[in-house]
């Protein structure tokens, strides 16, 4: 009996240590190894792209996602300057008619295919009859495979600057698998298989893309510059969402939901100004338009577009899209200053008129009726939006009878494509390396708006067959003279675009678009 006494109190006492011991000391927690998870850049983009062949629009969205996937021969760095992609080298003639490209070795396509000479020459006649600047500056040429390392472009007439179409990421002549290429439609590309540093993995309508890591992707082995040199993926996934509405973005970057939100509006931008946790990076980001339908209705006149030019405040229609004169810039010419070799004061005298008197008078010449002109916009772009109401505004006190027309952007480009929908659309274009890259200024490229100027087509060609840098810039100069005569769209001013991205976010770049590749995730 006293044994069994002696055993109970010897059980209560260690129960009573055991509870003390659980209740006092918490159990260390098992630390999870979180370094061999997969890494996902999620990423709030403003708009959906179109389509995600690169040669069947020119909407940025597209050019902005798929520039990760795909590469072209040569590209642009920091500079505007064209440098190497695809190509290890490049060669032009004396008589610039003849340029010739000797690949890279060893270059691999997403489906594990290595590139040939005769992918990249199916991907080029496909770039030049399909791209609206591939058919307006290839089109005549011959596209050969010189051995199996080197292909051969023949152009009719020297091209000063075929090089910097090539490289142009507008509307990239992207190389693709020639097996790809010989399936494309009308309607484009079905696969979406190219050499860059992601591969693209899904397209969920109305909600994300997604790119990954792509193990066999063979860099430049020189320093990152703009869309040249060095491209790594850092992570493992991109996930581009498409989130329309500013105000989700703003709340998803703020929250962490998102680690880069891009188009961030100006207000907003100041306010996250104040956020230690988010970054914003502010980039010369072209410039805003008014185009003109200029096939189909009231402006196929000049004198009409003249005096909409006339009657326009540009800085109060900057004002109202930027918020603040550090977003934007009051500047008239198609090429920024900082691209010295082709700066020009000429038209200047045309800009920011204010003049509504001599709006009037255009306005009687042209034979205005009272008939109603339709504007196209879209709320998905915030600073599109903010300019056409201001732009409807200032055309009502002209006396213009105007209806303002909202839609999501992937309506807006396809409306544009429709002569009887519209007379006007705002959208943006980026600063471009080169005049000849401004779609709106060549007939020839049937871009919506549809320029139709002899005089604009004959400086183009002007530009293209000069000899040196100064007969080109010289040629612009009479070029940008013309276009404020004929008007084929009016120019609001220089402006940027803010990108958002959280503090663990590093080494994101920027020309023409955001770039992703080289972008650490800590």
């Amino acid at each position: 009996m006293r044994n069994l006494r002696f055993l109970l109190m010897i059980s209560i006492v260690a129960l009573f240590f055991i509870g003390c011991s659980s209740s006092d000391e918490p159990e260390e927690e098992e630390t999870k190894d979180t370094s061999d998870e997969p890494v996902t850049l999620e990423v709030a983009f403003n708009a959906q792209p179109p389509t995600m062949d690169p040669l069947m629009t020119t909407a940025v969205v597209t050019r902005d996602i798929t520039r990760h996937i795909y590469e072209s021969l040569v590209t642009m760095n920091e500079n505007y300057e064209v440098e190497p992609m695809l190509a290890e080298s490049y060669d032009v003639s004396e008589d610039g008619k003849t340029l010739t490209f000797k690949l890279r070795e060893g270059i691999k396509f997403h489906n594990g295919e290595e590139m040939t000479v005769e992918d990249v020459v199916a991907s080029l006649d496909r770039w030049r009859n399909t791209a609206g600047l591939g058919k307006t500056h290839f089109s005549d040429a011959e596209i050969s495979a010189e051995g199996d390392d080197t292909v051969v472009i023949e152009l009719e007439e020297r091209m000063f600057t075929a090089l910097h179409v090539l490289a142009d990421p507008g509307q990239a002549a992207v190389i693709t698998p020639k097996e790809i290429v010989d399936a494309a439609t009308e309607e484009g590309m079905d696969e979406f298989i190219g050499t860059g540093p992601f591969k693209f993995e899904d397209w969920v309508s109305d909600q994300y893309i997604s790119v990954s890591k792509f193990a066999d992707y063979q860099p430049v082995d020189e320093p990152a510059s703009g869309l040249a040199g060095k491209k790594e993926a850092k992570v493992d996934e991109i996930k581009f969402h498409f989130v329309t509405d500013a105000s989700t973005r703003v709340a998803g970057i703020k929250s962490g939901e998102y680690d880069i939100a891009n188009a961030i509006s100006f207000d907003d931008a100041e306010m996250l100004e104040t956020d230690d946790e988010i970054v914003n990076h502010i980039d010369h980001n072209g410039f805003n338009a008014v185009v003109f339908n200029k096939k189909q209705g009231f402006f196929t006149d000049k004198l009409a577009r003249q005096a909409v030019n006339a009657a326009l405040d540009q800085e109060a229609i900057l004002q109202a899209a930027f918020n603040n004169e550090n977003f934007y810039e009051l500047e008239h010419g198609l090429m920024i200053k900082d691209q010295v070799d082709w700066y020009s004061e000429a038209g200047a005298d045309q800009y920011n008129q204010k003049d509504l008197d001599k709006a009037k008078q255009l306005l009687d010449e042209a034979g205005y009726d009272g008939e109603e002109l339709t504007i196209v916009s879209t709320r998905d772009y915030q600073d599109h939006y903010d300019a056409a109401v201001v732009v409807h505004s200032q055309l009502e006190d002209l006396g213009l009878n105007v209806n303002l027309d909202l839609s999501d952007w992937a309506t807006v480009l396809e409306k544009r494509e429709d002569e009887n929908a519209y007379d006007i659309f705002i959208t943006g274009f980026p600063t471009e390396p080169i005049p000849s890259s401004y779609v709106f200024l060549d007939s020839r490229s049937q871009w919506p708006g549809w320029t139709e100027s002899e005089e604009l087509d004959q400086y183009l060609d002007a530009i293209q067959a000069s000899e040196s840098q100064e007969e080109a810039q010289e040629n612009f100069s009479l070029l940008q003279e013309t276009f404020y005569d004929y008007m084929p769209i009016i120019k609001f001013g220089n402006k940027t675009t803010v990108t958002s991205t959280r503090t663990n976010i590093d080494q994101m770049g920027f020309l023409h678009g955001v770039i992703f590749w080289n972008v650490e995730k800590n």
